[in-house]
């Protein structure tokens, strides 16, 4: 189990309405099923993450988060979750305002280019880097907005967004982000996660 997906669980109370959007293989909704309580949903453009959540009896609709949001309600989920999906949408601000539409909070992580070896390895093999977080070459990625935990807290601040929590996660390591800590937190977490509402 990703340390991700235990950090975003902790982060949801037991027996609320989820939304996974992006959801991938279901692994993230399985989990909030079986230890939480949690009723979930799911929307995944990709076709054969669509059956494998069908094979393990999880609801969910294959579509395009980009473009069909807008057919859920106001309100209708306690919690909408966005794992490292965000840097793939053409319009990450769009998609951000349907979510807080949709969910009372929202969970987004992302993979962040603000990391030390990320910025190491473009400043001394001057190429875009892959790593763990970030496995595609330059030219295969699905990454079309670079982002930084430092430009996701920026974001949020200029946008009026309130940032409920954040959290930097290396490894098994989690950590608290806040403004007097951001700095740091950019440079030494490979993953961001925020709650926002």
């Amino acid at each position: 189990m990703k340390k991700e997906f235990k950090v975003i669980a902790e982060l949801i109370p037991k027996n609320t309405r989820v939304l996974d959007v992006g959801c991938g293989d279901g692994s993230l909704m399985n989990l909030l099923v079986k230890e939480k309580n949690i009723e979930v949903r799911g929307l995944e453009l990709n076709t054969e993450n669509v059956q494998k959540c069908i094979h393990k009896g999880l609801p969910v609709i294959q579509g395009n988060a980009e473009t069909e949001l807008h057919q859920f309600p106001n309100q209708s989920f306690d919690y909408v979750v966005l794992s490292q999906t965000l840097q793939a949408f053409y319009d990450p601000n769009k998609v951000i305002k349907e979510l807080l539409r949709i969910g009372k909070s929202v969970i987004v992580s992302i993979p962040n280019f603000g990391y030390w070896k990320v910025r190491t390895k473009l400043l001394f093999f001057g190429k875009m880097p892959v790593t763990k977080t970030l496995p595609n070459t330059w030219y295969n990625t699905p990454n079309l907005h670079m982002c930084t935990i430092k430009d996701l807290f920026n974001f949020c601040d200029e946008k009026k967004i309130v940032i409920k929590k954040a959290i930097g996660i290396n490894e098994n390591n989690t950590s608290l982000i806040n403004k007097n800590n951001l700095e740091i937190r950019n440079l030494f977490s490979k993953l961001g996660i925020f709650l926002i509402g």
